[in-house]
């Protein structure tokens, strides 16, 4: 056993001894003092590191501004805004908006759900006093009084007509209201449609037929329209109301410059007696000249399906 244990030790003690040498007071073959001068070049070194490394970023922030984005419209990805709807379902695979028969108790069912989903997405525009307004100063705006700079333009929620609050947004008689609202692209100015000479093939009469009526500074519109998809749910979709009745975002809410207290213009599409028991397509175009419109990859539309009655594998919380 002796034996075995001295030669152990002569084996081991080559290493034990370059981890920590008693007799030449070094560790891992460096003395005290020559690990003090390790340390502090390396405090030196990495605190230098880091000084450039902070002084760079700050460099690069110089040239960022908060509100306004680096890469504009051209330079840009998203240089043409697209269009939304509320209220949305829970499933983000789904656009349909089903809702029950009216003659349903309104208080606990799925079309006062639905309401109380546009409160809160238009709480907002009903109290704009919760929004910060900053250095921006919010006014009535008019086709003929566009907002100066430092000004942002208010909403007039009783525009909405039949589309209020106090109205359940309709839902409370399954004749919805589905808000339109148009994406933020900062600095985008729309290239109005304002004579026949301009009307894309597609556009429909009716929108054609209701820009000939208005005057040359209500042209000044994004215009939008709500149809159905195919003959059949264009049948099936009944009448449509807009509100307001200029039937468009009016555009002295344009250009969009991030400005606190701006709130961004709503359409509310009143579908007066859809039938009841299909699902309907709808599709909804915005429509100027500076706006790309497809159908496949969804650019200046926006699709989704309406139901009234019948059942939905679909529920919202």
């Amino acid at each position: 056993m002796g034996v075995e244990r001295t030669e152990d030790f002569e084996t081991y003690y080559p290493y034990r001894k370059k981890l920590f040498d008693k007799e030449n007071k070094t560790m891992m073959g460096r003395d005290f003092e020559s690990w003090c001068k390790l340390s502090i070049f390396y405090v030196i070194f990495y605190s230098v590191l880091f000084a450039l490394f902070a002084i760079c970023m700050w460099v690069f922030f110089q040239t960022l501004d908060p509100r306004i984005p680096k890469c504009r419209m051209e330079k840009s990805l998203i240089t043409s805004p697209g269009l939304g709807f509320r209220p949305m379902p829970d499933d983000v695979e789904s656009t349909l908006i089903w809702l029950e028969s009216e003659n349903k108790t309104f208080g606990h069912s799925v079309n006062e759900k639905w309401s109380s989903r546009l409160d809160t997405f238009l709480d907002r525009y009903y109290a704009p006093g919760k929004e910060k307004k900053g250095s921006a100063t919010g006014r009535i705006c008019h086709y003929n009084d566009f907002p100066r700079i430092g000004e942002v333009c208010a909403f007039d929620v009783t525009l909405w007509g039949e589309c209020s609050k106090d109205n359940k947004y309709m839902y409370h008689k399954s004749t919805p209201c589905v808000f339109l609202k148009l994406n933020k692209v900062y600095g985008w100015i729309p290239h109005y449609i304002r004579h026949r000479g301009e009307f894309p093939p597609d556009m429909p009469k009716q929108l054609q037929h209701h820009i000939e009526t208005r005057n040359e500074a209500e042209k000044q519109t994004v215009w939008v329209s709500c149809e159905g998809e195919t003959p059949t749910d264009v049948e099936y979709l009944g009448p449509v109301k807009y509100y307001p009745n200029i039937q468009g975002f009016p555009g002295y809410y344009f250009p969009y410059v991030n400005s606190e207290g701006y709130l961004s213009p709503l359409v509310a599409v009143h579908f007066v007696q859809p039938k009841q028991g299909i699902v309907i397509n709808v599709e909804c175009k915005a429509w100027a000249k500076n706006i790309e419109r497809s159908r496949t990859h969804r650019l200046g539309s926006v699709h989704f399906e309406l139901m009234v009655g019948g059942h939905s594998q679909f529920s919202i919380q």
